[in-house]
């Protein structure tokens, strides 16, 4: 006859931890069930593109982030964890538009985004500075020096520059058609490999 710590022990040891399919599936279940239940503030997930992996995050109100592997993805969502919600988890269903759009585009079928936007992760001189670089038409470039007479500042180009540096949703915010006066490239958060490799892309002048 087996004492009750024996049946437990017993109970326990038939036990088998789930395998990495079945984690993924429960995974999901709470992703979609804290969407549906409006308790998920943030989701995000990773694609492949010709510019390296991107880590795509969107809120209730819209795309909030794109990033690039070199900002170092746990570095990003822990960012985002700080200064729009904690409650953030990876669900890429609520990302299947925007990664959609984003394949169209690297595949030259789509030369404009239309996803909606959140700038939580930025604000004042910045964000208008981003609002208008979706002005800049595809295929097309302009200098920090229009861009800050565009937003009604002409003597802000340095400025500009750091809105372009910190611009949380590249590539859909194009802050890569933006070069120097001279035509050279100026920086990108991407860095310049990627940015080349989107302004050739569009055949950018």
């Amino acid at each position: 006859m087996s004492t009750p710590d024996a049946a437990v022990s017993n109970a326990l040891n038939s036990l088998t931890a789930p395998d990495a399919t079945e984690l993924a599936r429960l995974h999901d279940t709470l992703a979609e069930r804290s969407d549906a239940q409006g308790v998920l503030d943030v989701a995000y997930t990773t694609i492949d593109s010709p510019v390296g992996p991107l880590l795509l995050a969107a809120t209730q109100a819209g795309l909030v982030r794109v990033a690039y592997q070199r900002e170092g993805f746990e570095t990003v969502l822990d960012t985002i964890s700080r200064r729009v919600s904690p409650r953030i988890l990876k669900a890429p269903r609520r990302l299947a538009g925007a990664a959609k759009e984003l394949d169209e585009y690297f595949s030259g079928r789509r030369t404009r985004f239309d996803l909606d936007l959140d700038f939580a992760l930025s604000g004042g001189f910045r964000e208008l500075v981003q609002r208008q670089l979706s002005r800049i038409d595809y295929g097309r470039t302009e200098s920090y020096k229009q861009v800050a007479e565009q937003v009604g500042n002409p003597r802000a180009v340095r400025a500009v520059g750091t809105a372009c540096a910190t611009n949380p949703l590249p590539v859909v915010v194009p802050c890569h058609r933006v070069l120097r006066s001279d035509g050279g490239l100026g920086g990108y958060i991407g860095g310049l490999d990627a940015k080349n490799t989107l302004l050739t892309l569009e055949n950018a002048a």
